[in-house]
């Protein structure tokens, strides 16, 4: 492992070690399976449910190749981890990865026989891909802010980690009714806790004789998907020794109870939304009594928070002002640099410190990339990691004031220092119709044409956009998120002039944190229309605000029909909008009855999903 130069100039404690979440045991059980698959001893089904277990989600219509999902519990990754990522995305996948907006890293198109090998360089770095998929827990999320947040009671990270390594490979969990999601945000404004099925937003109580004591507010039943739903808070304050006992009773609860028989109603927001709230907040409660009364001493030791923190000793940086770029107007002249630290770069809790985010086209990031980013934590991030995050970034904490300017230097030499990453420019798109089959649309692309599109028209430096996102999904499904964008699309495909058409449902007013809210249907717009579409939404918005009104702020108030402009309400926007949005004949314009990434006509070509086993 080498030494970083914050480490070895520095006198900082070195890098953090890599954690050991997998096994090599089970790369030689995947190869095995392989063959025996290859041979036909295994059936199509079993073999499904087996290579979905174990991370390896199948290609769109091309059964012969994987995508490979890597866990990032607590989206925290090492510099090794990241290289040994881009080792292997160049000798057994297309030369880059992609981070999904759940803190996994996710390798396309590997050959099946190839994703044991891909597996055990996994296992070398201490990285597993074991329940990536499937039907159980998934990945466990922390917002990447934790530690950081200047609002936060405490840091969830260990917190994260520990219930992500309780559940990983625990037999309560490796046959539910489908997928499940636990989610840490760090205050009340970061962290997708109302969406998840657990969601824990940290807090502290004060009990008898002033003594405080941690705990979370934890929701349940949230999720997105073709119908979402927003999470319920279980009770007002749920002390830290009771967190396991209550994530236990809430999966024990879903596998007795989740529906097994109708895949496109087993998640856990169907049974509290068909049970009802009430019924389901007593059955958890009770049900968590028993697990206490119940659970063995060595079961529960499992649980173990205090092995997860990092033990290091942080530096403290000296005293100094806080940088004037990141309260500074911008203008269209500024210098590069400037830009790049006025759109990426947040001030932390710890005085002199920066969280710096790297700007990523929907979440791709080639294999030199990785290595160069890997080469820049070490050189100056005190923590000596990365955090990846759910708008399909990494964020590098703990870079000095005083070397930002080499920082910037050292991503823009790999192409990473675009600015955009906190604004409405860095657009959050699944993978689509790259590799997904149940997608419809090319997400994908279009989020990145977005993204290019708003950066060139520099849309990125004006400070009245900036709360605003555009989340985009190839399909209803949501693995873009978008029913808590602030514009948020679905991807389909609708008839227009008698010619078969991509195009995707527009939403509005979606957002996240304790208090998000999901987004409402507009219209249906033509895919080489979105962006015509938003652009026209932003000229409006400047045209009709209310004062210091943000773009965001702005959408809520028209999804809820307060406007103070002309347009009041989503009627009034697609009134506005259905001159925008018109596609002429398709003799006169083919191109406009095409997906992005494909010259060919458009048809809707689907099968079998591979979000369950």
């Amino acid at each position: 492992m080498r030494k970083s130069k914050v480490a070895t100039e520095k006198g900082v404690s070195p890098p953090k070690p890599n954690p050991r979440w997998g096994r090599e045991e089970e790369t030689e059980i995947f190869a095995k399976k392989v063959k025996l698959f290859r041979q036909g001893k295994i059936s199509e089904d079993d073999f499904r449910r087996f290579r979905l277990q174990h991370g390896a989600y199948g290609s769109r219509l091309h059964m012969d190749y994987s995508m490979v999902r890597i866990k990032v519990p607590g989206g925290e990754i090492t510099p090794d981890q990241i290289e040994k990522i881009a080792s292997l995305s160049e000798a057994f996948s297309i030369g880059s990865a992609h981070v999904s907006t759940r803190q996994n890293i996710q390798l396309h198109w590997v050959q099946l026989e190839d994703v044991s090998e891909v597996m055990r360089g996994l296992v070398e770095a201490g990285l597993t891909t074991r329940e990536a998929c499937g039907n159980t827990v998934r990945n466990v999320m922390c917002s990447h802010f934790a530690g950081v947040c200047p609002n936060e009671a405490f840091d969830a990270t260990p917190y994260s980690k520990a219930i992500a390594r309780f559940f990983l490979r625990n037999p309560m969990c490796q046959n539910l009714p489908r997928k499940f999601k636990i989610n840490f945000a760090c205050c009340d404004q970061h962290g997708l806790v109302r969406v998840a099925d657990i969601g824990l937003v940290p807090a502290i109580r004060e009990v008898e004789n002033g003594t405080k004591v941690r705990g979370f507010k934890i929701y349940l039943g949230g999720g997105l998907g073709a119908a979402s739903f927003i999470g319920h808070l279980l009770e007002d304050f749920t002390p830290e020794d009771r967190v396991l006992a209550t994530c236990m009773a809430t999966v024990r609860l879903f596998d007795r109870h989740g529906n097994r028989e109708n895949m496109a109603r087993n998640r856990m927001r169907y049974l509290v939304h068909e049970m009802g709230w009430e019924r389901f907040q007593k059955m958890v409660l009770k049900e968590r009594s028993i697990v206490e009364m119940t659970t063995s001493y060595s079961t529960a030791q499992l649980f173990d928070v205090k092995s997860q923190e990092d033990t290091r000793q942080l530096p403290k940086a000296p005293r100094m002002a806080k940088l004037p770029m990141l309260n500074e107007q911008l203008t269209k002249d500024s210098p590069a640099y400037e830009r790049w630290l006025h759109t990426n770069v947040v001030p932390q809790k710890q005085e002199g410190y920066f969280t710096v985010f790297i700007t990523l086209g929907a979440g791709d990031i080639t294999a030199n990339q990785l290595r160069v980013l890997a080469s820049a934590i070490r050189d100056y991030s005190a923590e000596a990691v990365a955090r990846n995050t759910p708008q399909q970034n990494f964020a590098v904490r703990y870079v000095r004031g005083t070397e930002l300017r080499d920082f910037y230097e050292k991503l823009a030499s790999a192409g990473l220092a675009n600015p955009g990453a906190l604004t409405i420019a860095s657009t959050v798109g699944c993978s689509g119709t790259t590799s997904c089959n149940l997608a419809i649309t090319n997400s994908h692309r279009l989020a990145k044409e977005v993204q290019r599109k708003f950066l060139e028209l520099e849309l990125d430096t004006d400070d009245s956009l900036r709360d605003a996102t555009i989340k985009i999904s190839g399909c209803p499904n949501s693995c873009g998120q978008h029913e808590i964008a602030t514009i948020g699309f679905f991807g389909g495909a609708t008839r227009m002039n008698n010619s078969m058409t991509p195009t995707y449902t527009m939403l509005f007013g979606g957002s996240a944190g304790e208090q998000g809210e999901l987004g409402k249907a507009v219209m249906r717009v033509p895919a080489k229309r979105v962006i015509d579409a938003v652009l026209k939404v932003i000229e409006l918005y400047k045209q009709q605000r209310s004062g210091n009104e943000t773009l965001h702020q702005w959408v809520v108030n028209i999804t809820r029909g307060k406007g103070t402009g002309a347009i009041k309400n989503l009627e009034d926007m697609k009134a506005a909008l259905a001159q925008v949005i018109q596609l002429p004949a398709p003799d006169k314009d083919p191109d406009a009855y095409m997906d992005y990434g494909s010259d060919s006509r458009f048809s809707a070509k689907t099968a079998r999903g591979e979000c369950a086993a």
